[in-house]
């Protein structure tokens, strides 16, 4: 880096620095009034993740990247390993009994000035309140951190500052999960089978407030098993080695820093099958503040060590102090926020884009063949790999963060094999990537219940592909394109070679019995989506092979060139599938908006994409609250490429308003009422609804082009993506209102 780009960075950070301390768009933060509707945050570099709690001393649960649990008869699901975040703090005995800070009821009686603050800009969760137990009162102040910078390490510190002289006791544990009970096998039970075990086990598939998913009964975490163990009470630390149930091995270990001078009467090692601990009796002093830090770090296989190299980490951290920890975590996440998405006029949209954006880079690894869940680091949707990442996710990470996007599309060609044997299980050619796939090692994970869903919503394929496609026409990258993305796009043309049909007497290509990307419609031909999605995956097969200097198959483009895909001739639009496949109306879903998603974006002229449009939404003029979060983007999408402006805007702000975004630290659900949250894929929709929407821009063979006239909702001033990087440049787009109210993309090069 030339001194002068350094200094230019340096800078950037300084400025960044504070600038963040004061926008508000950054900051969510809970009061009393919240905790009776409290759902949790997450704090996470994409390596390993964890949840906000109230009291911010919990123990709370926690997972590491790709670490999955393979339990005979079910479904690989994410293994919950030992809680790392908690501390517990007790005042002492009294004629009551002696109680522990996370045991007690979080209520006006016990806590009081309560406030809770999620700084995006700087990655760091801040609780403060004074607990009150009995007669005494301690004001405590707790900061937690998932470093960005240092992403084998994390760290808790609690600050208190008790009114009372006396003794207190603290606690720092390592949390075994005992394994979840029941476990259903999701991999042999069907759909009937499956709900008569809940039923039996007397369970429920109704989400419970605040924050319990419909689907909790069924994505419970899974098991991680600890092999060995033990602590030091002279050294200060905790260390443990694990293993997932049938899966990685991982490791854990802990070291405590203690206030200078602070007077420790006893230390006392606890060890049982739930919980390894570090039992502190300390002398404090009214009025005087005392500082404990929890540091943690983590591995699993093929990311780090065992718990020595953890244990290593751990006391190294705590040499150089948290201060240092912090600092260079806070630059880590500064550095990202650089790439971002600046709104001026609508602060509420502006702080849900960041908080999109940061729940997205919490999920997310840089430089790996890592993917993210359509839930990330959560056992939603059971941790697994579904379009949502190629289609979804990638495209909102690939002109602000394309060293995550990259990790996206790694995972497809890392798990190439995995596709081809099952490809080849079912007599097709090529690769036919599954429906749900694990991410560490890309099989299929389909639940039997949705096994239909594995065998026939094959749109999949394509939507690999088209990403792969997509990396390299932003990066322009052909080593990479020859190593990794070309197998995968090859393979991807010869599945639909052997699963295109040739229809005589129509002379045409068919794709037949298959599942619509609206999942109403099973075992019909022609989804409008699915074909026109093959069709590119075609194509780019043709472009690819030139590129890398081989022979494409003539077929990829005689199917390409013939493939039918519905259009009803005489009102001038596309249909939703093949004409013989009754529609309905109450399902209020269809594939048509998906035409225009970005990454697809089928050709079409105006009239017919305008048409398009109208037939798409015709049952759709009021958008219900209630409406998957995933549905408003496409449409939003649609609008804007069609040149209707007010319903694009109105689309966007149907999921700004709707009640999918849960306080206090906007988690986005998937509805409005199932509660399952951490819902990455809609939330890579919502930046793409800005990023390619209402920019009007499209990453193609020029370039990144301004294909659609940009617009701006109403009552935005202006839009600027910032620092984003498109073929080894950065620079920033903006999109500014003229004194005639026109609005223009202007490109500036810094």
């Amino acid at each position: 880096m030339r001194p002068s780009r350094l200094l230019l960075v340096c800078l950037a950070l300084s400025v960044a620095r504070l600038c963040g301390a004061t926008d508000p768009s950054f900051l969510l933060t809970a009061t009393a009034r919240d905790l009776s509707n409290y759902f949790p945050g997450q704090l996470g570099n994409g390596y390993v993740s964890t949840f906000t709690s109230p009291r911010g001393t919990e123990s709370n649960l926690a997972y590491i990247v790709g670490l999955m649990d393979y339990a005979d008869g079910d479904v690989s699901r994410p293994a919950a390993i030992p809680a790392w975040s908690g501390i517990d703090y007790s005042t002492g005995r009294s004629p009551a009994g002696q109680f522990w800070l996370n045991q007690v009821d979080v209520d006006d009686k016990h806590f009081q000035d309560y406030r809770q603050t999620l700084d995006m800009y700087d990655g760091v969760l801040s609780t403060g309140y004074r607990y009150i137990d009995g007669d005494k009162t301690t004001a405590l102040e707790v900061t937690t951190l998932v470093s960005q910078a240092s992403p084998h390490l994390a760290a808790t510190q609690i600050s208190l500052t008790p009114d009372f002289d006396g003794e207190v006791t603290l606690s720092f544990p390592l949390i075994t999960w005992a394994p979840h009970q029941p476990r259903f096998a999701l991999a042999k039970l069907d759909g009937q089978q499956l709900m008569e075990a809940v039923q039996a086990h007397q369970l429920s598939l109704q989400p419970i407030p605040p924050a319990t998913p419909d689907r909790a009964a069924l994505w419970y975490p899974g098991d991680t098993r600890v092999l060995a163990s033990d602590g030091d009470t002279h050294t200060l630390t905790l260390w443990l080695d694990g293993q997932a149930e049938r899966g990685a091995r991982m490791a854990e270990a802990v070291a405590i820093a203690l206030p200078v001078g602070v007077q420790v009467r006893t230390v006392q090692l606890h060890k049982d099958t739930y919980r390894l601990a570090l039992d502190l009796q300390v002398d404090v002093r009214k009025g005087h503040t005392y500082t404990f830090t929890k540091f943690a770090a983590f591995s699993r296989e093929g990311w780090g060590g065992d718990a020595k190299a953890d244990l290593a980490l751990a006391t190294s951290a705590r040499a150089d102090g948290f201060d240092h920890l912090r600092a260079r975590h806070e630059d880590a996440w500064h550095a990202l926020w650089q790439s971002d998405i600046v709104i001026d006029g609508d602060p509420k949209a502006q702080q849900i884009v960041h908080s999109d954006l940061y729940y997205l880079l919490s999920n997310a690894t840089p430089d790996t063949a890592w993917p993210i869940g359509a839930c990330g680091m959560t056992p939603g949707y059971t941790g697994h790999v579904f379009w949502d990442s190629d289609s979804w996710v990638f495209p909102a990470l690939l002109l602000l963060h394309p060293e995550r996007a990259k990790s996206l599309i790694m995972f497809r060609d890392a798990s190439l094999s995995a596709a081809e044997q099952r490809a080849h299980e079912r007599g097709w050619r090529g690769a036919m990537y599954p429906w749900e796939a694990d991410p560490d090692n890309g099989t299929s994970q389909t639940p039997h219940s949705a096994a239909v869903l594995d065998d026939s919503e094959i749109h999949v394929d394509a939507d690999i592909a088209i990403a792969q496609w997509q990396y390299y026409l932003a990066t322009q990258d052909r080593t990479w394109l020859v190593r990794d993305g070309w197998p995968v796009i090859h393979a991807v043309a010869d599945f639909w070679v052997s699963r295109a049909t040739y229809v005589t007497e129509h002379r045409r290509y068919e794709i037949q019995h298959v599942t619509s990307v609206d999942e109403h419609y099973n075992d019909i031909p022609n989804d409008t989506f699915t074909n026109a999605s093959a069709r590119k995956a075609l194509l780019i097969a043709v472009s690819a092979a030139k590129a890398v200097g081989a022979t494409p198959d003539p077929r990829w483009r005689e199917i390409a060139d013939a493939l039918y895909v519905p259009f009803d001739a005489k009102h001038g639009h596309y249909v939703d599938f093949d004409p013989t496949v009754p529609f309905d109306a109450q399902n209020q879903g269809g594939p048509l908006p998906l035409l225009s998603y970005p990454a697809l974006d089928m050709p079409m002229d105006a009239g017919t994409r305008q048409r398009d449009y109208q037939y798409a939404t015709q049952y759709l003029r009021h958008a219900p609250h209630s409406m998957n979060s995933m549905g408003f983007e496409p449409l939003s999408i649609a609008a804007a490429t069609a040149g209707n402006t007010s319903d694009a805007s109105a689309w966007f702000e149907g999921n700004v308003t709707a009640d999918v975004i849960k306080p206090p630290f906007h988690v986005r659900t998937e509805t409005a009422t199932n509660n399952t949250g951490y819902f990455m894929t809609a939330s890579g929709g919502f930046l793409q609804n800005i990023l390619y929407g209402f920019t009007g821009l499209r990453i193609d063979a020029q370039g990144l082009s301004a294909v659609y006239p940009p617009m701006l909702p109403v009552g935005w001033k202006s839009l600027t993506l910032r620092h984003i990087r498109f073929r080894g440049q950065y620079y920033d787009i903006a999109l500014q209102r003229d004194a005639q109210g026109k609005v223009n993309l202007i490109r500036h090069v810094p």
